[in-house]
């Protein structure tokens, strides 16, 4: 128990470390580049946040589980944005960019959309993983290209910001060195601590089933909590809602693209993950549009509720998996009065906004 403990706390340690060194290269590097931190967190520090899902999806598919495979996309894409937006709202209020509420989220809900639609039939064939992956790639062009057309006059406002004591990091190949620093530390952070966490639940007793539920699947999430709190608190908090919205974004054309590629009957999709996940995933990724455009930002108490919903969601599946007597109630609750309060709250909220802008 105290070797788990000792990795426990360095990978924590390593965690926090590694998504300051990512956070700091990556804000650098959209200065260096002229690219906007925005653009930067949508690309190269949510996919390479998302470097976890990429190895546990396509390693699963290879071996056979693609239950493991599909569940583990859908399961961080419903933490990337309860979880994680929601932790980082708690710490500081997020400032959302326009170009986030135009553009970004309204092509996560059509990835989403797309692969809903690919997976009704129980399978995502080598075709249609195709042209996921075709689409990572035109939406990772589209977006340098128009960062790098559109934000010249920005450029001096970031070099205006950045630090006098940070002239050590001003050369591109030092910021590239950092974010490849950063996500190594990220990545190991991560394994260390789930290895360390799931040793100490089934020291006192905790099921595998829960396990994997709870701490694996937040786990496989910890380089974009850790990057997204960290970048938060820095006030780069472009990167802290691009990372989120870009991981989602990755974790679909190009995770799914990449194991639907490397399989070779295609990824089959799971009768439940079909009735039930895959559309929460849809629901959640709906639900982000209309809370960003109450203020055109994400608030401490909005915050709150996405981290309501997870625990809430997290619960149903550790009762559903169990099959418990509870099951019934506690979804009824939920549908008949938590869901339309929440849908309450936030049409009095947006409508408020509205009469104070007008």
């Amino acid at each position: 128990m105290l070797t788990h403990a000792i990795f426990f706390v360095l990978g924590l340690v390593t965690l926090i470390v590694g998504a300051e060194l990512l956070v700091r290269g990556a804000s650098r590097l959209a200065l260096s580049t002229g690219i906007s931190p925005l653009v930067v967190g949508l690309t190269v520090v949510a996919f390479g946040t998302s470097a976890p899902e990429m190895a546990v999806s396509v390693g699963a598919s290879l071996g056979g589980n693609a239950d493991l495979a599909i569940g583990n996309v859908v399961g961080s894409n419903i933490a990337n944005i309860l979880l994680i937006l929601g932790i980082s709202a708690l710490v500081a209020p997020l400032v959302v960019n326009e170009q986030i509420i135009r553009q970004e989220v309204p092509i996560m809900i059509g990835a989403c959309v797309i692969f809903v639609a690919m997976a009704l039939d129980g399978d995502i064939s080598r075709i249609e993983a195709g042209v996921l992956f075709a689409l990572v790639i035109g939406y990772t062009v589209f977006l340098i290209r128009q960062s790098r057309s559109a934000s010249r006059e920005l450029t001096d406002e970031y070099a205006a910001e950045m630090p006098a004591d940070s002239n050590w990091d001003r050369h591109w190949s030092v910021q590239l060195g950092l974010i490849v620093v950063g996500l190594g530390g990220l990545i190991l952070g991560a394994d260390w601590l789930v290895d360390s966490a799931v040793a100490f639940a089934r020291a006192f007793g905790v099921s595998d089933l829960v396990i994997g539920l709870t701490v694996v699947a937040v786990g496989t999430s910890m380089p974009e909590i850790a990057t997204s709190i960290v970048a938060a608190i820095r006030g780069e908090r472009d990167i802290a809602v691009g990372n989120v919205v870009g991981s989602n974004v990755f974790n679909i054309f190009a995770v799914i693209g990449v194991t639907g590629l490397v399989s070779a009957g295609g990824i089959p999709v799971p009768e439940a993950a079909r009735n039930f996940d895959l559309w929460v995933m849809l629901a959640v990724a709906f639900a982000a549009l209309p809370i960003m455009l109450t203020g055109r930002e994400i608030a401490r108490w909005e915050g709150g509720i996405f981290i309501g919903y997870y625990g809430a969601y997290t619960a149903y599946l550790i009762l559903a998996a169990q099959d418990h007597a509870i099951l019934p109630a506690y979804s009824g609750v939920m549908l008949g009065y938590v869901l339309p309060l929440t849908v309450v709250t936030l049409i009095v909220s947006m409508m408020r906004h509205n009469g104070r802008a007008a």
